[in-house]
């Protein structure tokens, strides 16, 4: 694939969006473009129709392929650079659990699949803890030669988090490592899994736990939200509040600068301290 000139279009830049001279951002073709193919790249359903718009203005200049997390198809193996930037890498695609949230189980066919194991740092994977003890060992041994301390973004499930885990995450070093406070059934795991992790070694201070807290979900309100955060705090872990947007890409706008108030890292920490250790 990538011996073929192949221009990668994005509807939109997030930090994973790669930055290489054939990527192109909420761009139509210039004179200059050419290529073999023109892949545009959705990883929202609410980008669709502007997506659906770009592949027509890209017709021209050579075939266009569309694909991406928006179309609810299982993804391939994982091509690095390709479609992430260098760094990121995806070691297993899907996860056992049905969130009621959650599109993975839907476009993963509720099936979790170990890829083959390609290099990075930023580990994106659904559920790496669900996979076997042999993947997660070679995904530990690849992390383990990089030249950048491991993050883990992609939500590690506390329920699944064993001492010996934890003390294994802790040989890693990592930069930092997420995992989730989703529904009510999450809080009892996620306290012991930040027992483990501290008695590990971890220290709060230093913010490498943290936690995906959802909010704004049908029936949810702020101040539910904001025990939730302070819940996951408590437990040990930095929050970040993740909100909840359903196919359309709509929000409240309240719940939007709540959001932006407990997802800035740079600030959460003096929320936590605000709100949680009066």
């Amino acid at each position: 694939m990538m011996d073929k000139r192949i221009i990668r279009v994005f509807p939109r830049r997030t930090n994973a969006t790669p930055d290489d001279e054939l990527v192109r951002v909420r761009e139509t073709p210039s004179f200059f473009d050419e290529a073999d193919e023109v892949h545009i790249s959705v990883a929202f359903t609410w980008d669709m129709p502007y997506a659906e718009w770009l592949a027509a203005q890209w017709a021209p200049v050579a075939p266009v392929k569309m694909g991406g997390p928006a179309f609810n198809e299982p993804g391939g193996d994982f091509v690095p650079g390709m479609y992430m930037k260098r760094g990121y890498v995806i070691t297993s695609r899907g996860c056992p659990n049905r969130c009621w949230f959650c599109a993975v189980p839907k476009r993963e066919g509720g099936q979790l699949r170990e890829l083959p194991v390609t290099d990075g740092w930023i580990v994106t994977d659904d559920n790496l803890l669900a996979c076997s003890p042999g993947h997660i060992d070679e995904v530990f041994a690849m992390l383990s030669r990089q030249p950048h301390r491991p993050q883990f973004v992609g939500g590690l499930e506390a329920a699944l988090m064993t001492p010996d885990m934890a003390v294994r995450l802790r040989g890693l070093k990592p930069e930092s490592m997420f995992f989730a406070y989703d529904t009510p059934n999450d809080l009892e795991p996620l306290q012991a899994a930040g027992k483990m992790l501290l008695d590990a070694g971890f220290k709060r201070s230093n913010h490498v736990p943290r936690c995906y807290v959802l909010i704004g979900y049908p029936g949810d309100t702020q101040e539910k939200a904001l025990a939730r955060l302070g819940e996951a705090w408590r437990a040990g872990f930095l929050p970040f509040a993740m909100l909840y947007r359903d196919n359309t890409g709509n929000f409240d706008k309240d719940w939007r600068r709540f959001q932006r108030e407990w997802a800035n890292p740079k600030i959460v920490p003096c929320n936590c301290k605000k709100y949680f250790e009066k």
